[in-house]
């Protein structure tokens, strides 16, 4: 394995009216993979890995509509919903052409990714999933506070900020329960909040989130899919994560027995302190993948 940013280049395409902002990497004819990123990151978070598959891998990495490089309108004129911010990146995937390819899923990359894996089944060749939750039990007790909010927004707003939005929770993210802080960069949550900050962010996110609750109802819905398509699966797990469970990882073999779950010395954003290890395992998956027949 080794490091290369040679291939790595920077594109914004037209989707809908909008300008959708992606990082690409790799052999245009290699098997691609789709990396789909999380709160309140962008297709940054995944820089420390694109050097690192791009040797025989043509990866993509998309900002949603409101993130990072891709634009923001308020809600008054796009809809901040997951099914429609699925779609535009659906049809991005479309305009590039990708075809078939492997769906790498964090956080919010897994309620879009698993709408667009339903709406074109045969798109997927595999799943690898990074702290995206499918299942109730991974939901931890910060949650509590997220569900008020989605059942009375006006008065569960400030407590929402607090919670979610704020420096602190910015920070408590990356680090969670690690018993090694100095392994992560400040940088990274200075950088989120920076973009939390950013006029018209808070309204756009609330936004997002209160439609969050989507997400949750689904989770039968895309768990009744993978128990019957049974795509080949990774799953790599940050147990640090003060929002999403290691119970969440676990429960991916309910759906789909032979799952592959590791559990990582890392974070919601596991990349953080574990980007060699998932570099190897993604790798390994995505050999062995390779060699299957579809």
């Amino acid at each position: 394995m080794r490091s290369s940013r040679r291939s790595i280049s920077y594109h914004t395409v037209e989707v809908r009216g909008l300008e959708i902002f992606y990082r690409e990497a790799g052999p245009a004819d290699a098997p691609t993979v789709l990396l789909l990123h999380g709160f309140p990151s962008s297709s940054r978070m995944w820089e420390p890995l694109l050097p690192l598959l791009a040797d025989k891998y043509h990866v993509i990495a998309p900002d949603y509509p409101g993130f990072g490089n891709s634009s923001a309108p308020p809600p008054s004129a796009f809809s901040y919903t997951f099914d429609n911010v699925a779609s535009i990146i659906g049809e991005l995937t479309t305009k590039l052409g990708l075809g078939k390819h492997v769906l790498f899923m964090q956080d919010y990359g897994g309620p879009i990714g698993f709408r667009m894996a339903l709406a074109h089944p045969e798109r997927v060749r595999g799943i690898v999933i990074q702290n995206a939750v499918s299942h109730e039990q991974g939901l931890s007790p910060l949650w509590e506070a997220r569900r008020k909010y989605w059942a009375d927004p006006a008065r569960e707003l400030e407590a929402l900020k607090a919670n979610f939005t704020s420096l602190e929770a910015t920070r408590l993210r990356h680090i969670g329960s690690s018993p090694h802080p100095e392994r992560y960069d400040p940088d990274s949550w200075t950088d989120e909040y920076a973009f939390l900050t950013r006029p018209g962010q808070t309204e756009i996110q609330t936004t997002l989130f209160l439609d969050y609750r989507t997400n949750v109802a689904s989770y039968p819905k895309w768990q009744d899919w993978l128990r019957k398509t049974r795509p080949p699966t990774l799953v790599v797990w940050g147990k640090y994560d003060p929002s999403f469970t290691v119970a969440g990882a676990a429960a991916y073999r309910d759906d789909v027995p032979d799952a592959e779950v590791h559990i990582l010395d890392a974070g919601h954003f596991a990349l953080d302190e574990a980007t060699d290890e998932i570099a190897w395992l993604v790798r390994d998956f995505l050999v062995r993948l390779d060699g299957r027949k579809y």
